[in-house]
């Protein structure tokens, strides 16, 4: 049901879990633990699923937040659940306990951020864009202003898309070596013509090397590799399903 990063695991005062699609109560493409509120799957199911997150954590359902995701560099800082709708943005720092912090992801990169020196823990969704645009530096300067040093920051990539199956078209390659030419490293050439393939998991690596927080690490697990395990998005699209589960990964700190 659940996969951990050991580098948060042996930490003191948190809870965390990157979820996998395994051990909820959705059915057909959702099967079988979907928590995306976004998703076209029956809500009662999806609410079953999320309580079922929520109680692996400790935290009363209501405090598993989740956010409107918009592919932004926005980082929100929390100290309590949402009165209303979800806002939108891409991550979440707190030094509030008992407020789970969710991301929902189906290959883009959820990342947990901890530092139990201060207290204080984050989440971010970080697709390509959100990378690029800076939601990694946004999630540590939010968490910064609660008390943290970057130099005691751990953070674990979870499931995302890997580098073998992200195949990108030749305008995406330009936006990056437009903005810098040595990002050529994070792609290499595909069969088709004008093509590439794109190493999210290492760009994303890149910015936290440039971020200089503690320490950093890449589970190494591809969602669109395994579909046992995890949902994809572009697997989805490749075999013209109408819509995908998300996967929920959350971090809290321990009241």
């Amino acid at each position: 049901m659940i996969v951990e990063a050991p580098e948060l695991a042996t930490l003191t005062g948190i809870r965390h879990a990157f979820f996998t699609r395994e051990g909820g109560v959705s059915t057909g493409i959702y099967a079988s633990l979907n928590g995306g509120t976004g998703s076209n799957d029956d809500r009662e199911a999806v609410k079953a699923n999320r309580r079922r997150m929520a109680a692996y954590l400790n935290v009363p359902p209501e405090h598993l937040l989740s956010l409107h995701q918009v592919h932004s560099p926005d980082c929100l800082i929390v100290d309590a659940p949402w009165p209303g709708e979800r806002p939108k943005a891409d991550a979440m720092a707190t030094a509030t306990p008992n407020l789970a912090l969710a991301v929902a992801s189906a290959d883009c990169g959820p990342i947990l951020f901890a530092d139990t020196v201060a207290g204080v823990v984050g989440a971010a969704h970080s697709g390509w864009k959100g990378a690029f645009t800076g939601v990694i530096e946004s999630t540590v300067r939010a968490m910064e202003s609660l008390g943290s040093d970057r130099a005691n920051i751990v953070a674990a990539l979870g499931p995302t898309i890997g580098p073998h199956a992200y195949e990108v078209g030749q305008e995406f390659v330009t936006r990056f070596l437009e903005s810098d030419e040595g990002y050529e490293r994070f792609f290499r050439p595909a069969q088709r013509e004008h093509h590439a393939f794109f190493d999210l998991p290492a760009f994303i690596g890149f910015r936290f090397e440039e971020a200089g927080i503690g320490r950093f690490v890449d589970l190494g697990l591809c969602t669109y590799s395994h579909e046992e395990r995890f949902f994809s998005y572009r697997r989805s699209v490749h075999r013209g399903e109408p819509d995908y589960g998300r996967l929920i990964s959350a971090i809290v700190l321990e009241g």
